[in-house]
């Protein structure tokens, strides 16, 4: 299973790097890129995975449930933990509450549980990239109007996407395949557009990213215990709610603080750390998946 851990969490550390040396010797211009990420690929990959065949969202109701349960009590401790040490909440709090479901919760889920595990994980990708873009966007940037939060490509995509998937309506081969290649195309950006990021990590990033790092692999697995002893989850959903909790921070918390300008150095810190921190986490979650 460690080599399984390794084989997720090693593409992403060197698409890092990538990024890293690239704008080591050019200094590209990453706010054009973040906004095609944020704006258009994000939206298609959630869309696509809603809109994809065979998906069930009200199959994994409790499930979702659960994870909410996760965000917003991890949302809490990173709260409780910034104002403590006098950081930032609209640094430090995202990347502690919403985890990386995408690029690592997916692959991650089917590796351990088979691909029947798939459908489950898609659905707390969406449900994570859903409050990420709604109540992580107001805690990011507290002046951000709520119906602009609504219009955000995020916000309509996901809706259309759960409209589509509540109605039974299933996208032709043609039209599909398109959106989900654009789809796929956000994960590698995003992990780039980190990378080239790091360029800018002082003492003090450092410092704030080992606290965000453990904290969120921390505070989640806490909370799964919790949500499990309440929620009727089924066996499998319980193994997955752990895994889900054990996740490091998501790169998009990155994206988002590039967007806003919210000391986006000290969030690619938290994120970088979180996900080479997920060696440690990752396996300490399986492992109590398989005892659940």
């Amino acid at each position: 299973m460690l080599l399984r851990i390794l084989a997720i969490v090693t593409p992403v550390l060197l698409i890092v790097l990538i990024g890293y040396l690239y704008a080591r010797r050019h200094r590209p211009d990453l706010a054009a890129m973040n906004t095609l990420t944020v704006d258009l690929l994000s939206p298609l990959l959630v869309f696509s995975a809603l809109t994809a065949r065979g998906f069930d969202l009200l199959a994994n109701r409790w499930l979702i449930a659960g994870a909410v349960a996760v965000i917003l009590g991890s949302g809490l401790i990173g709260w409780a933990v910034a104002r403590w040490r006098g950081w930032d909440t609209r640094t430090f709090v995202p990347p502690v509450m919403f985890g990386n479901t995408g690029n690592m919760g997916l692959p991650l889920a089917v590796l351990a549980f088979g691909p029947a595990a798939l459908p489950p994980a898609v659905a707390l990708f969406v449900a994570t990239n859903l409050l990420h873009f709604t109540l992580g966007a107001r805690l990011v940037n507290h002046s951000a109007s709520l119906l602009g939060v609504l219009k955000s490509p995020m916000i309509v995509a996901s809706l259309a996407g759960i409209g589509c998937n509540l109605a039974g309506v299933a996208l032709p081969e043609w039209l599909a395949l398109p959106l989900k290649l654009l789809g796929d195309a956000a994960i590698p950006l995003m992990l780039f557009s980190l990378g080239a990021r790091m360029l800018d990590v002082n003492l003090a990033g450092w410092r704030i990213g080992v606290a965000g790092a453990l904290l969120c692999p921390l505070a989640g697995i806490a909370l799964a215990f919790v949500a499990v002893a309440v929620l009727p989850l089924a066996p499998n959903e319980r193994a997955q709610l752990f895994v889900y909790a054990s996740l490091p921070p998501a790169v998009l918390n990155f994206l988002i603080a590039e967007r806003h300008g919210q000391e986006p150095d000290k969030v690619a810190s938290i994120v970088l750390l979180g996900n080479i921190a997920s060696l440690v986490f990752v396996p300490i979650g399986l492992a109590l998946s398989f005892g659940a």
